[in-house]
């Protein structure tokens, strides 16, 4: 099975491309406002409760309740298979309110690996331990907290950043699976009507508004048997079984790229959009030229100077697949219209020379006969 690239693991687009889903969210639109600024109000009252309340299963109850007005539907599956003695739970990574979603069905923390440590992140329901830049050190931290009586469980996801979760899962860290030498795995499954459950780069605020926004979210939570470190086997090997687990368990592939993939490509993308729009619109007045930037052009479309950038642009690919395609055919247009001017100069050149050779041709008789 071919391995996804990473930008098919994330979601750029919000908004849909049918048609007819958007006709209805356009004429959704006034009363998705409306309910928007009404949850808002509800969700204020909600974490007021939840701050109030002592941690137990009756606060989860009426949160979950309350949250169900929010729009949040959370459902779960396979329940007989969570073992309440392991406090080490791991899942797959969708949206940004994964770890409050867990919370409603049992009692566990997500420690803070990123962002500022505050009352924002104590708000979000995540635990600051410090060691943001350490995973090590953090693992340390954890592995002592897990070992305190009456600590709770520790959520831990273990692709360090979201995805669609459509296509695949990035490769798993090893140091959530340090701490213990048994997890609990579970699955998440996150649906909505009309728009994207996630997009790259988004605000946890900007989530939340479409939240409130869209008319209902369905998490769907499955657990899976426990798993246990097997004997000789090295913690690298036990994260690469248990991710390909729930690779199989969600029905997608288990691939290679890790965050720091996710942010370069993010990062790379930033910095060759512009230089592809202002190529597009500068490089050629013509409208074949500019097609080359399209979607979904055919090859037959295309000129055979097109055709021989994309065969040499696949050829590059092969040796370098880091690489997107659009900034590898980027860079050979770039390169093939510093040619074009170079042979455009020399051309030029050369006809200057040639006239400035014939010229005393040209002129002698004219001196002569002014001379004269």
């Amino acid at each position: 099975m071919e391995r996804p690239k990473v930008q098919q693991l994330l979601e750029f687009k919000r908004l849909p491309t049918d048609g007819f889903i958007l006709a209805l969210l356009v004429l959704y639109t006034p009363f998705g406002i409306c309910l928007m600024f009404l949850r808002i109000f509800i969700g204020l009252h909600v974490f007021l409760v939840s701050s109030v309340l002592p941690d137990g299963l009756l606060r989860r109850v009426i949160v979950r309740a309350m949250c169900t007005i929010l729009g949040v539907i959370v459902l779960q599956r396979g329940s007989r298979h969570r073992n309440k003695n392991i406090k080490i739970y791991i899942s797959n990574h969708i949206t940004q309110f994964d770890h409050n979603i867990l919370n409603f069905l049992t009692a566990c923390y997500t420690p803070l690996l990123e962002g500022h440590s505050g009352f924002v992140s104590w708000a979000r329901g995540y635990l600051e331990l410090g060691w943001l830049d350490n995973r090590t050190r953090l693992a340390e931290a954890l592995r002592h907290y897990s070992s305190l009586d009456g600590a709770r469980g520790l959520l831990l996801f273990p692709e360090d950043e979201t995805t669609n979760g459509k296509v695949g899962l990035l490769k798993f860290s090893s140091w959530p699976f340090t701490i213990d030498s048994t997890v609990q795995p579970l699955v998440l499954t996150v649906k909505r009507p009309f728009v994207s459950v996630n997009v790259v780069e988004s605000s946890w605020v900007t989530e939340l508004l479409w939240m409130f926004f869209i008319p209902f979210t369905v998490y769907q939570v499955r657990w899976l048997p426990s798993m246990s470190q097997m004997d000789e086997e090295s913690v690298e090997d036990f994260a690469v079984r248990v991710q390909e687990h729930l690779a199989t368990e969600l029905g997608v592939v288990s691939t290679q790229h890790t965050k720091s993939d996710k942010v370069e490509y993010l990062k790379r993308m930033k910095h060759t959009a512009p230089q592809a729009a202002s190529s597009a619109a500068n490089s050629h007045p013509s409208g074949a030229r500019a097609r080359t930037f399209l979607p979904g052009l055919s090859i037959s479309s295309l000129s055979a100077e097109d055709v021989r950038i994309t065969g040499m642009a696949k050829q590059v690919k092969e040796v370098l697949p880091h690489i997107p395609l659009s900034v590898i055919k980027m860079d050979l247009d770039q390169i093939r219209a510093l040619l074009s001017c170079r042979i455009q100069l020399r051309m030029v050149l050369h006809d200057e020379n040639t006239h400035w050779w014939r010229r005393p041709h040209t002129h002698i008789p004219i001196l002569s006969d002014e001379r004269a």
